[in-house]
């Protein structure tokens, strides 16, 4: 199998019923890439895919321009403010760039050689990077999983370990490598450099200044729950995906609990929608709208957020007005096709990142329900579960 990333342009309904499907992954894994864009809404609107990269043929490390580029195991996308795309392609061990045109470059890793050195370019060394995010000055961040820490990408291609030490777990608060994470999945960085992390096996969320001072903003460590409140008393199962508003408010897939959270810039959580332990596919009203398992979340200017309903096999979006419905895929039914609407196919999406004008990107890892805080190697779907990361 391979892995392809689709872009999607608006089309009104006569073109886009012409529209070809194309093929967005591969045979060999089930955990590869596709990037699927859905086209603002408006009355005379509707989502159409077309390929930006790869090659749903071959998967592999390759970069180049369209469907020469080629992907291996990418886990999460962002996107920066001129439309390029970042992707932690975590099975690599390398951090990618795509341009809006379509041109695929490895920014910063060696493919297939984990490590956690710091450097440049090639010479550094990442194990299994899983969340990425981006700044307004061009600077991205990294949720290095397997190293146990947060990296930097400098706009000038300069890579360094912002907070944790590479190899050791825990949840000390402290100023950069003083602290310590437990499987750092999410992330995401505010208008002020302030940076957000999703500390999935410790069941909390950090936060880290632009000083490198680490702070645990929400939750509790090792105490897993669904309990909305102020800072510590507070509960999360499990966290994985961020996204932060133009307010600061932060947006946390919580993934064990079945729920979106919110958690304002002073530590205050509450539910923005599902109901802590009860998995589901229902729409409607946020105090009603059931999710499973949802991985991701992405927010734009007007405030909605967008989700990745892993287990569901769908995306979903909480608008503005706290009502949720389902943008693509159909709950309970996985696969691979495109589409419009309920006829498009996702496998376990993953990561998704949104433009910020209505336009959003998923990545669409074809992997199977996993282990909280668990990295998964396999063929088809995920056989076997690690709570260490091996090497490709």
């Amino acid at each position: 199998m391979g892995a392809t990333i689709d872009i999607v342009h608006p089309q009104s309904k006569v073109a886009t019923a012409r529209a070809k499907r194309r093929p967005r992954l591969g045979r060999m894994m089930a955990a590869a890439l596709v990037a699927v864009a859905f086209a603002a809404r408006g009355s005379a609107a509707t989502y159409a895919f077309a390929p930006l990269a790869g090659n749903a043929s071959v998967l592999d490390h390759s970069d180049g321009t369209g469907t020469n580029a080629r992907f291996f195991n990418p886990t999460s996308v962002a996107m920066d403010a001129a439309g390029n795309i970042y992707v932690a392609d975590g099975g690599d061990h390398t951090i990618r760039k795509v341009t809006a045109g379509g041109v695929v470059t490895t920014l910063a890793g060696s493919s297939g050689q984990p490590g956690s050195t710091d450097g440049s370019g090639s010479g550094a060394l990442f194990l299994y990077p899983y969340g990425i995010a981006v700044d307004a000055s061009g600077n991205v961040y990294v949720a290095d999983s397997g190293n146990q820490n947060i990296r930097v990408i400098s706009a000038a291609g300069n890579v360094y370990t912002l907070a944790g030490t590479a190899g050791v777990t825990g949840s000390t608060n402290g100023t950069g490598v003083a602290a310590l994470f437990n499987m750092p999945q999410g992330i995401a960085v505010d208008a002020a450099g302030n940076v957000y992390v999703s500390d999935t096996n410790n069941s909390i969320i950090r936060k880290i200044t632009t000083g490198g001072v680490v702070t645990t903003l929400a939750g509790a460590a090792g105490q897993t729950g669904g309990a909305d409140g102020a800072g510590a008393s507070a509960r999360f199962n499990y966290p994985f995906g961020l996204a932060v508003d133009a307010a600061g408010n932060i947006y946390v897939a919580d993934f064990e609990n079945d729920a979106v959270r919110k958690v304002t810039p002073a530590g205050s959580v509450t539910t923005l929608a599902g109901i802590a332990g009860t998995s589901g596919s229902i729409g409607g009203p946020v105090s009603e709208a059931l999710f499973n398992h949802p991985e991701a979340v992405a927010v734009d200017a007007a405030g909605n957020v967008y989700v990745s309903d892993t287990s569901n096999q769908t995306v979903r979006e909480i608008s503005a007005g706290g009502n949720v419905t389902t943008l693509a895929g159909t709950a309970g039914m996985g696969g691979r096709a495109d589409g419009t609407g309920a006829a498009a196919r996702f496998f376990y999406p993953g990561g998704i990142a949104s433009t910020g004008a209505g336009a959003v990107y998923v990545a669409d890892t074809r992997k199977r329900h996993r282990q909280p805080g668990a990295l998964c190697v396999s063929v088809r779907g995920c056989k076997r579960w690690f709570r260490a990361p091996l090497h490709r």
